[in-house]
């Protein structure tokens, strides 16, 4: 039956043409960045420059390259992961849809979990084929940078893509409204990024410190140890919000149907 469901969601992400525009959206944010900023002295260039004024731009890197992509993600990517989570479950409920399909021999935790896996392929399988555009056009704009690089990049910021996505999922457990979802799924990201921020190296294993110790790694080559630690963080509180999901989700419908 997981399998059948499984299947069911990603035959309606292709209905719905989302295999189609969430990649391109992912490749256009990881790419923007790296070729904006390489061409940018030919674009002031071609319109003329500034009069009197001198602009100096650095030499980007490589692996500055890299995280130009990364934080595109830690913005508009973050905002569109919550716009592709916001109505998993909630529209369903909204909808009527979540009594049809609970009527047929789905457990609670089959329906969840599945909802979870078909929203995390879609965005893992954007957000590589995202990372290796932008790994494509660094190498031929800025320079070598090792694909096991690229790899660790995927690897843990992905992680922190799946803790949000999960995140979003815990709250369309709780409410009917897509639009409550989205806000609750933003603003707990932002208050955690926050906290992460105001107690700096008392939260150096916070899942919002993912993307700080990413470039770390990309500067030295070497992984470090609070990125590792950040990592075990991230998934054991993935794995903690999934089952508080599958529980809330439980006892809202009990509720409902008392």
């Amino acid at each position: 039956m997981t399998t059948v469901l499984f299947k069911k969601e990603l035959l309606e992400n292709w209905r719905n043409k989302k295999w189609i525009w969430v990649p391109l959206v992912f490749i256009l944010l990881a790419i923007m960045d790296p070729i904006t900023n390489y061409y940018l002295p030919e674009i002031l260039d071609a319109v003329g420059g500034i009069d009197g004024a001198v602009i100096e731009l650095p030499d980007f890197s490589p692996a500055d390259a890299i995280m130009m992509s990364v934080s595109q993600y830690s913005t508009l990517g973050v905002l569109v992961t919550v716009l592709l989570s916001m109505g998993a479950i909630s529209s369903e409920r909204k909808s009527g849809v979540l009594d049809l399909v609970l009527v047929k021999p789905v457990s609670y935790t089959k329906f969840v979990v599945t909802k979870w896996l078909s929203l995390l392929s879609l965005i893992w399988s954007s957000f590589i084929i995202g990372m290796l555009a932008s790994w494509y056009y660094t190498v031929l704009l800025y320079g070598e940078i090792p694909f096991t690089m690229l790899l660790a990049v995927i690897f843990y910021y992905g992680l922190w893509l799946t803790f949000i996505c999960t995140i979003s999922i815990f709250y369309n457990t709780l409410t009917h409204s897509p639009g409550l979802v989205a806000f609750l799924t933003i603003g707990t990201t932002l208050v955690i990024s926050l906290l992460t921020s105001l107690f700096g190296t008392r939260t150096a294993w916070s899942p919002a410190n993912l993307s700080t110790h990413l470039q770390e790694l990309l500067i030295t080559g070497d992984v470090p140890s609070a990125l590792i630690y950040s990592a075990i963080v991230s998934i054991l509180l993935i794995i903690l919000i999934l089952f508080a999901s599958i529980y809330s989700f439980k006892q809202v419908l009990h509720n409902r149907n008392e």
